[in-house]
């Protein structure tokens, strides 16, 4: 019983954690007006947030275990609520930065400590439907936001989630006797060179390596996909928006249904089967003329790369052990971000000059690669290039 009530407490923080992280965009084309601002201070924003997600992640081993994870799951709903209402409040586009760099500070270290929390404690299906719930909050944010700037404006919406957040908070302290019964994560004693040197493990680069290339795959498919569905298979604007929806429509239900899948199959198998789907959406759009046959590839292209992410998180503690795996996680969490955040902006350069032709050919060749990064990981785990 106290288990199910805290799995729901869970679902309810990946629902918390996704609602911000798709809003920005949303209200860049407001904020420009208001603030009077060129279009790149806005996407500014953005890489800000990303930065502090980054700091956030990378030092959330020390600070996971000064607090601990529920204290930690607190702290981050008040800090992204507080940094929401700042948003709203701001009078000037200097306090939307600092608001930015706190709004990511807030997010990184409870998104390790959540992810390593439920790697210890509960099955692979379940990682996968928090996850999904993740999607549903990505998915509510800018609904609220898109409502709240036909009623009003951006600062509704910003106070709006920032509300959210803080109720989110005000949950977990109803909720601090379930994290107390909960059995808590123990760390096994190891000797302090293991934690210290986590980087002289050969299999570290290629486990953080995976992420950053997923995390490129995955915004890049969506950042980019639209433009090619346009100018190169002749879809009308409106069109190729829905077709965007449906792709992370496949990404949130994809990992609702392979929750289901783990049941039958391993991490390592859903994330091979997830790369051989999503190798198969992209070769779909590449060659198909019907836009009903690209439509059917982009949700095969989101139903792929759905179960990738969660399984190669909840996979860390049985590869390298549970006394490092919230610092490796802290590092997986880092390098996402860094994937996010680049790579998709060096595939926007690519296509500018040689043209959104490419898009399929530039993905089908990271997810190539992300296979064989992969494939080389499990090749060293099975060879114990583990302490």
């Amino acid at each position: 019983m106290v288990s199910a009530l805290l799995l729901i407490i869970i679902y309810l923080a990946f629902i918390s954690l996704g609602l911000p992280d798709t809003i920005i965009g949303v209200a860049i084309p407001d904020l420009q007006r208001d603030f009077e601002i060129p279009l790149a201070f806005g996407g500014l924003l953005s890489m800000i947030v990303i930065c502090g997600t980054v700091i956030s992640s990378f030092l959330s081993d020390r600070i996971i275990k000064i607090f601990g994870t529920v204290k930690i799951v607190f702290i981050s709903g008040l800090i992204t609520g507080v940094s929401l209402l700042g948003f709203s409040f701001s009078p000037s586009f200097f306090w939307l930065l600092s608001f930015s760099l706190l709004l990511g500070l807030g997010g990184g270290t409870v998104d390790v400590a959540l992810n390593n929390y439920v790697a210890h404690h509960f099955k692979a299906h379940h990682m996968n439907w928090l996850h999904s719930f993740w999607g549903v909050g990505a998915t509510l944010g800018p609904l609220i936001m898109s409502f709240n700037l036909m009623q009003n404006s951006w600062r509704s919406g910003f106070g709006a989630i920032g509300m959210v957040q803080l109720s989110f908070a005000l949950l977990l302290l109803f909720s601090l006797a379930l994290w107390r019964k909960h059995k808590e994560i123990k760390y096994e004693k190891t000797p302090d060179s293991v934690h210290k040197n986590i980087f002289h493990i050969p299999a570290i680069p290629y486990a953080l390596s995976t992420m950053l290339i997923y995390c490129a795959i995955e915004i890049g498919t969506g950042l980019w996909g639209s433009s090619y569905l346009i100018k190169i298979k002749g879809f009308d604007i409106d069109t190729a928006a829905q077709y965007i929806a449906l792709y992370y429509f496949g990404i949130t239900a994809g990992r609702f249904i392979s929750g289901f899948v783990s049941f039958r199959l391993n991490n390592i198998q859903l994330i091979r089967l997830g790369i051989v789907l999503g190798l198969s959406g992209f070769i779909i759009i590449w060659i198909s003329t019907s836009q009903i046959i690209v439509g059917a590839g982009v949700v095969i292209i989101g139903l792929g790369l759905a179960p990738i992410f969660p399984s190669m998180i909840h996979e860390t503690p049985g590869r390298f052990g549970k006394n490092v795996s919230q610092r490796i996680i802290g590092y997986q969490m880092g390098f996402a971000y860094i994937g996010s955040a680049i790579v998709p902006s060096v595939l926007g350069v690519l296509y500018q000059n040689f043209g959104l032709i490419l898009y399929p050919t530039a993905l089908i060749t990271l997810l190539l690669g992300l296979f064989l990064v992969t494939e080389k990981l499990n090749f060293l785990i099975r060879h114990k290039k583990v302490p």
